[in-house]
């Protein structure tokens, strides 16, 4: 095994017995350990709690000739991250280290972000590497007059971002932003450019644009690439000539405003398939600031969690309740599909439904609360997410069938189970599971 490891980026410490791995375990910092579970002497179980001890983080990996739901029982107990049954796979054994070097090296980051101070641009808070060019282009293109275009996916703080530009830039004007998605092209245009009185029904009043209203300040049009063709034309002109004609005018009307889009969408692709003006694309595209989703900046997620956290309780008047390791875990083992919006959100419910002073899994929404960790030993995190025996069976028979392809009788015979046994429990544990889905399921 001491071989097998050897081209992994990993340095190997063999140890002849226990009792020479817990000294070991005692003189140094280790992330794993990898133990036989019958041994002479000290056997693998006794070694767990006791390296366990000396060391509380150490992720211990048990190999163990009797695939038993009594050994992962005691296996639970005794702390281990988990076991792998003989004849030992090399590929299968090296999977279960790397996750559990993952998991130890999620424990070092949460323990050092949660006492990270988070760097911040006008209100952007990040620590992670990926936010560094996003703050510096902040910074060095704030104070032009250049266009700039902000892309990435849907809940990244996109206008955040035209905000800290507007705010670096120390401009006198307004900030002003419109989705431009949220309206067909008739109302956009009289949004951005104005109107006079009577251009149209119901329009008893002259009105000045939004161009205009942000006059000496900025205007971050959103989601510009849902705007339709025949507007890209007169959004166009307007960004040429820095000046619009209200509708129903007949003279144009110059503006001072720092024109700021975003997009979620690839607007070189929506260029090459004739939805988006080549020509308005690269007037918007004088600078381009890419926001990087949640899910690539994972040191972010906890800075982040603790500010809305703290925003909301503020908001609540009430304490800020602690984030607890394991819902700390989730968060940040978490993909994030709906970005920094959809942690937001998530920790505004977690206080809303608090009932300690510390959040607990289940104050989170139910895709991260019911999130099962990678193996059975590891399910544990915390006094709050104690787990039945009952559902310990489930996850390790689950586990079993899975590493058997799905061959009941071997996994019957692998549990010591008959099949009709087997067949039984699978069936009682399907039962269970369609009971307690939630009425949403």
């Amino acid at each position: 095994m001491e071989a097998a490891l050897k081209p992994f980026p990993y340095q190997v410490v063999s140890a002849a017995s226990g009792e020479e791995a817990l000294a070991l375990v005692q003189a140094s910092e280790f992330d794993v350990l990898v133990s036989d579970h019958q041994m002479s002497g000290m056997n693998g179980i006794e070694l767990c709690k006791q390296a366990r001890a000396a060391s509380p983080n150490l992720a211990v990996i048990l190999l163990t000739g009797f695939g038993t739901l009594e050994v992962a029982t005691e296996a639970l107990r005794a702390g281990a991250y988990d076991f792998v049954s003989k004849p030992v796979s090399i590929k299968v054994l090296i999977v279960t280290i790397e996750r559990a070097v993952k998991r130890q090296s999620l424990r070092r980051q949460l323990s050092r972000l949660n006492e990270a101070t988070p760097a911040a641009v006008a209100g952007i808070i990040g620590v992670d590497g990926t936010m560094r060019p996003v703050f510096e282009l902040v910074t060095r293109v704030a104070r032009s007059d250049a266009t700039v275009l902000i892309r990435g996916e849907t809940g990244t703080g996109k206008e955040l971002v035209a905000r800290a530009l507007h705010t670096e830039s120390g401009r006198s004007g307004p900030f002003v932003a419109i989705n431009c998605a949220a309206m067909p092209d008739g109302l956009l245009e009289s949004e951005l450019f104005g109107h006079l009185a009577g251009a149209f029904t119901d329009a008893k009043k002259a009105r000045a644009g939004l161009f205009l209203e942000a006059n000496g300040g900025t205007l971050l049009l959103d989601e510009i690439g849902e705007m339709g063709l025949g507007m890209q034309s007169k959004l166009l002109r307007a960004l040429q000539e820095r000046a619009v004609r209200p509708l129903g005018g007949s003279r144009e009307l110059p503006f001072e405003t720092r024109v700021v889009a975003a997009t979620h969408r690839d607007l070189e692709a929506e260029v090459a398939l004739k939805r988006f003006r080549e020509d308005l694309y690269y007037r918007l595209n004088v600078i381009t600031i890419d926001v990087p989703p949640l899910r690539l900046r994972m040191e972010d997620i906890l800075p982040l969690a603790h500010h809305f956290v703290a925003r909301s309780a503020q908001r609540s008047n009430r304490p800020a309740p602690r984030i607890g390791h394991a819902v700390a875990m989730r968060l940040v083992g978490y993909d994030w599909p709906g970005n920094v919006r959809q942690l937001e959100n998530c920790m505004e419910r977690a206080v809303a439904l608090a009932r300690y002073d510390e959040l607990v899994l289940d104050d989170l929404p139910a895709q991260l609360a019911s999130s099962e960790f990678e193996n059975v030993a590891s399910a544990s995190e915390s006094e709050h997410d104690l787990l039945t025996l009952e559902i310990v069976e489930g996850r390790y028979i689950q586990k079993v069938l899975d590493a058997v392809g799905g061959n009941r009788p071997a996994a019957a015979a692998i549990l010591g189970f008959d099949l009709q046994t087997l067949q039984r429990k699978l069936a009682d544990l399907a039962a269970g599971h369609t009971s307690s889905a939630p009425p949403d399921a």
